[in-house]
Parts: structure tokens; sequence; C-alpha cells
């Protein structure tokens, strides 16, 4: 199976919600976010790749995810 890069972001933000289930999205900082995606073992894109615009849409569908949810 492919490894997710960061054009990947529903499936990051789902993988997130898995392995975080507790975590509401809307108090994470992009350093830990950052830092959180790319330790997923499903994620094999370049690090450097990011940016603040792709971190907020991950972050946003994550939060998604957590409300439906609850």
């Amino acid at each position: 199976m492919p490894k997710m890069t960061w054009e990947d972001l529903e499936d990051i933000a789902f993988a997130l919600s898995e392995k975080y289930p507790e975590q509401d999205p809307s108090y994470i900082r992009f350093t830990d976010l950052h830092k959180w995606i790319t330790e997923l073992d499903e994620f094999g894109d370049d690090p450097k790749k990011s940016n603040e615009a792709k971190l907020e849409a991950i972050q946003m569908a994550w939060l998604e995810e957590y409300q439906e949810n609850r």
C-alpha cells in the first residue's frame, strides 16, 4: 500500500483521529501537528514539503472528524 503524502489531507486526518481519539485538534500547535503527522506509520512524504496551509487543512479535517465522533 502506498504511503500517504501531504496531499492526502483526509486520510491523514483520519489516521490522526484513530491514533489520538481523545485529542481535540483545536488545541494543537502546528509544530506538534507536523511531528505527529510525520511519525504516522502510514506517512511517507518529505517532512519539508509541508506548509502552514496544508497543516491548517489537515487540522480542520481532523476537527471535523473529531466532532462527528463526539
